[in-house]
């Protein structure tokens, strides 16, 4: 019984674009007729290595012994199999020579090469283009007709969830890594949500990011967790997780204003200096006022915030406080819900206000991530989501640079908390 199929017209042209004399490079040509032979010689070579004598040569004499009896060295060749392997070469077949090798107890075992070892069908360097076309957001399907001419077509989605699988090694080992020797001074915490497959259905979960600034200024990421939501216990069981693998209590810790995070982190660190993101804050009172106050309460709000100076500060906020008193007193009331964790930037020198005021270091992560992975819609799983997030770091597909003020981060911060009396 014959059944037709029919292909989508992307599928279809998968097969015939780029094709034709004007695409056709007989240096690429050239190159790829001559892989098959030279992976060919490393097999040999390998072997003969192995069986201490070149190919068709005969066992040598055994140089003490009774006799002129032949002594096999190390055991026998038979013959060949054919193997597929795809590198940044496109797809090959190669021959692969067999062996026997003697053991020490007189038997004999199947010679295993290093150079393709068993059930490798893809080369390192073919698994990272994969992994870096699927980083750089190409969703699994698409991912093959990217890299249809490099591997000519012989990848596909299925091709593209294994590679990704094997990521999880090193994910894992990440996960479990010893913070004892991080020389981290500061914190910065913030969640963001993402859509993943759970039971079969699109489902919202929480991504938790610690993010830690070393001695030096260099930001690092510390830890990607994938939680229900920010509860305080969600958020404690991230920061308990840093602490047992050895990470020092930080100087700072810098956070969005969750109630769930500023809990467990007065559960755990009662008397660390707190940093309650501005831009957050600039939120919440924008949430408090009409549409047609919030050009006036942001013109207010950064005056003060963005003042040259902490006296200059403090007056600016008892002048916000007693004007929105009156104008809308749920603005007030909210900028004074924050105390003096809203002005904690001004404790330090002032080179590093810039830096410590918010936790603009990993927004802007999160706005990189969800710009990575718009085309998918929804992940796959939870676990996705937080090893995505990490391997776009891992990978260099994002980068960090230091903070400002780092020239600065050894001056120790004041004891004086800004004046709240309004």
């Amino acid at each position: 019984m014959k059944t037709d199929t029919i292909k989508s017209p992307a599928e279809a042209a998968e097969g015939t674009l780029f094709l034709g004399d004007d695409w056709f490079d007989p240096l690429e040509a050239g190159v790829r007729t001559r892989i098959r032979g030279f992976i060919e010689e490393l097999l040999e070579a390998e072997l003969e290595a192995a069986l201490g004598r070149d190919r068709y040569e005969r066992p040598r004499l055994a140089e003490t012994g009774a006799g002129d009896e032949s002594v096999v060295t190390a055991g026998h060749r038979h013959g060949h199999r054919e193997r597929q392997l795809m590198g940044s070469f496109g797809p090959v077949t190669v021959r692969v020579p067999r062996a026997r090798l003697e053991t020490p107890d007189g038997k004999t075992a199947e010679w295993k090469n290093r150079t393709i070892p068993a059930y490798q069908r893809r080369t390192k360097k073919a698994d990272a283009l994969i992994a870096g076309a699927y980083l750089a957001g190409t969703n699994t399907r698409r991912v093959r007709r990217a890299l249809a001419a490099l591997f000519d077509g012989a990848v596909g989605k299925d091709t593209v969830s294994r590679v990704w699988r094997k990521v999880k090694g090193d994910w894992d080992a990440w996960n479990a890594r010893s913070l004892k020797d991080e020389p981290v001074i500061r914190l910065i915490l913030d969640g963001t949500a993402v859509r993943v497959r759970l039971d079969k259905k699109s489902t919202s979960i929480s991504l938790l990011v610690a993010l830690g600034v070393r001695q030096d200024g260099q930001k690092v990421l510390l830890a990607v967790k994938n939680m229900g939501g920010e509860s305080e216990a969600a958020w404690r069981t991230l920061l308990d997780d840093l602490v047992n693998r050895g990470l020092k209590t930080p100087e700072l810790v810098i956070v969005d204003g969750a109630a769930g995070l500023d809990k467990a982190l007065a559960a755990l660190w009662s008397d660390m200096p707190v940093q309650r993101c501005t831009v957050h804050k600039h939120r919440n009172l924008l949430a408090h006022a009409p549409d047609r106050l919030h050009d006036e309460i942001s013109a207010d709000y950064n005056d003060m915030i963005y003042a040259a100076s902490k006296p200059e500060i403090e007056a600016k906020r008892k002048a916000f406080i007693r004007k929105w008193r009156v104008k809308c007193h749920a603005v007030a009331a909210s900028l004074e819900e924050a105390g003096d964790k809203l002005f904690t930037f001004t404790r330090f020198p002032k080179s590093q206000w810039k830096s410590i005021r918010t936790s603009n270091a990993i927004e802007r992560l999160h706005e990189e991530f969800k710009r990575r992975i718009k085309t998918q819609t929804v992940l796959p799983s939870a676990e996705t989501a937080a090893m995505l997030f990490w391997a776009l770091m891992a990978s260099g597909q994002i980068t960090m640079r230091k903070v400002d003020g780092w020239q600065s981060l050894a001056e120790k911060p004041s004891d004086q908390a800004i004046d709240l009396a309004a």
